[in-house]
């Protein structure tokens, strides 16, 4: 280990994972490491005094967030050069896994300070594990970007990916960014975890079009993450039937017939007329039923 100008030894930072949820979900060595350390840096120091007040832990705390980061991290690694140790933690979860801790990490590594990671929870391995989807290689891609442009430029850069793709959402953006997925991936199967591990935890797997219905007249509460299955080399084009599922949810969707054959377009792979004029034959079909 380092030393320190004044002759002492390093302390050591520790990366500790806490519940992403169920309190419960703690391990027996975070619980120790939390107990021992002379500092817990926290993202929400609210949120975490919880944890410790519901295992008698009496460290004292102090605020490590985004908007902190550039001016906190050189203090804290002030304190660690001093020989202080300290224990990051984020709300919930595995810090610096798209929550605060990078700028942290990085400057302590720079000057070889001890780093040990606590592993634990995590959202992303939590949802992989029961999406049901091939778990032997996926992409992470963490959050979306919120604006709807933004966000489909993203998404049309993946739509050729072939491992599974995990996001984070929240839940205010996630019905958009479902129809932006079905939009430009087509109706591929995803998975969408909601309040994991908590008292209302809801799963859901299925074709995008189905869980964009199933979400739909009911508001959407709680940390999201979703799963999207890998493009599939060998169909280059959907189905025909996945276009038409496709077609049937914009049109519900109050999409106009012109903009819904773009879409099934660009997502299905298949001419724009083709599209066109499936989306007729939907419209056509649907007044038939209805006046049948």
């Amino acid at each position: 280990m380092p030393a320190t100008g004044a002759g002492d030894v390093a302390g050591t930072l520790y990366i500790v994972a806490t519940p992403i949820g169920n309190l419960e979900d703690i391990t027996l060595r975070a619980l120790r490491i939390l107990k021992e350390v002379d500092l817990i840096a926290a993202e929400d120091t609210r949120h975490t005094r919880k944890l410790l007040t519901h295992y008698g832990i009496p460290t004292p705390l102090t605020s490590y967030h985004d908007h902190s980061e550039s001016t906190k991290a050189p203090v804290l690694v002030e304190t660690l050069l001093a020989g202080k140790n300290i224990a990051l933690v984020s709300d919930a979860g595995t810090p610096c896994i798209s929550d605060p801790g990078y700028r942290l990490v990085k400057s302590a590594a720079e000057v070889d300070i001890p780093i040990v990671p606590i592993p634990g929870p995590s959202m992303l391995t939590a949802l992989m594990s029961v999406g049901g989807l091939p778990t032997d290689r996926f992409a992470f891609e963490g959050f979306l970007p919120a604006k709807q442009g933004q966000r489909q430029s993203a998404l049309r850069e993946l739509c050729h990916e072939e491992r599974p793709l995990i996001f984070y959402e929240s839940p205010h953006r996630l019905l958009r960014t479902l129809a932006d997925l079905a939009q430009i991936f087509g109706d591929r199967r995803v998975v969408v975890g909601r309040e994991l591990t908590k008292q209302f935890e809801e799963i859901l797997r299925g074709p995008v079009s189905a869980v964009l219905s199933a979400f739909h007249n009911r508001p959407v509460k709680g940390e999201v993450a979703l799963v999207v299955e890998g493009w599939d080399r060998k169909d280059e084009s959907t189905s025909e039937q996945s276009a038409a599922a496709l077609m049937r949810q914009l049109l519900a969707d109050g999409v106009g017939l012109k903009e819904a054959a773009r879409a099934v377009s660009e997502a299905c792979h298949i001419p724009k007329r083709d599209a066109y004029a499936l989306g007729v034959k939907i419209k056509a079909d649907s007044r038939t039923h209805q006046h049948g």
